[in-house]
């Protein structure tokens, strides 16, 4: 068996006292499942892939917010256009008096959720936050490195102000339709969902819509839900005892034969084996 993926301090990080850096990945390609010796912040601007989270499958586009601890294992497989970045920090080289765990979940032990969206409003308002610490993290001043954790904790700050529940359609009230209705699908795991009654209920034209969803994720609505309702079911399979019916129903599939055809076309093998697999590689 080969060893763990380990990605290294060394390798990210200018010297032993630079505590945040910026890490672009334009686009961001399949990478193989791996730990850091840091911690990393993971921003999703554009396209869409499978980002898998110890062991968790989650189908993720524009607005997903990731906050990845150091030891935590993760990869991306089925990349589309995945244009994202990362904010790596190393939480025992940060000296200013912040309480950091309060801003960012999973810090040194904080509990908290890893998965979180943030709005079209706050996308905006954070990647210019993100641009002045990569500007401010590439220079070799001797206030570098005071200056770029001033500019992350402001980063971390706007996050925790910006973030919202994945699935929190009230947070979304007075963003575009667009987060409105990524709210809506991520609500509707175990539901039916209409396109077109989403569309009258907000009086907007449902194929500019569906445009303006597949330009911006990569992916059309019902593709985007269908994979959201598979990833579902494969954290269900793994997780929980529930037989396949169950499973289904809980993924708003109303026919369990259905739903195993739908699933053994995206994952490759059957609800059943994917369960004896993902517990044997567990």
């Amino acid at each position: 068996m080969a060893a763990p993926l380990i990605l290294r301090k060394d390798d990210f990080f200018a010297s032993a006292e630079q505590a945040v850096a910026v890490a672009d990945r334009y686009p961001q390609n399949v990478f193989a499942e791996h730990t850091h010796e840091f911690y990393e912040l993971v921003l999703v601007w554009r396209g869409n892939g499978l980002h898998i989270l110890n062991d968790r499958p989650y189908r993720i586009t524009r607005g997903d917010l990731f906050y990845i601890r150091a030891e935590d294992k993760h990869a991306y497989a089925s990349v589309n256009d995945l244009v994202l970045q990362n904010v790596i920090y190393c939480p025992d080289r940060l000296k200013l008096n912040v309480d950091w765990a309060a801003c960012i979940p999973g810090f040194n032990g904080a509990k908290g959720s890893p998965h979180w969206r943030l709005s079209s409003s706050g996308m905006t308002a954070i990647r210019q936050a993100i641009s002045l610490l990569e500007q401010e993290s590439a220079k070799t001043d001797p206030l570098v490195n005071p200056m770029s954790e001033i500019l992350f904790a402001q980063l971390v700050m706007m996050l925790k102000r910006y973030r919202y529940a994945t699935d929190n359609l009230s947070a979304t009230q007075q963003e575009t339709r667009l987060d409105k209705l990524i709210a809506t699908l991520a609500a509707s795991l175990n539901k039916s969902f209409v396109l077109e009654k989403f569309c009258e209920q907000e009086q907007c034209s449902e194929r500019a819509l569906r445009q303006q969803f597949r330009t911006q994720t990569g992916m059309t609505v019902n593709h985007y839900l269908r994979q959201l309702r598979i990833c579902h079911a494969q954290y269900l399979l793994q997780h929980t005892e529930l037989m396949v019916s169950d499973v289904a129903m809980r993924c708003g599939f109303e026919d369990s034969n259905y739903f195993s055809v739908v699933f053994n076309r995206e994952v490759g093998m059957t609800p059943v084996q994917w369960r004896h697999h993902s517990r044997r590689a567990a």
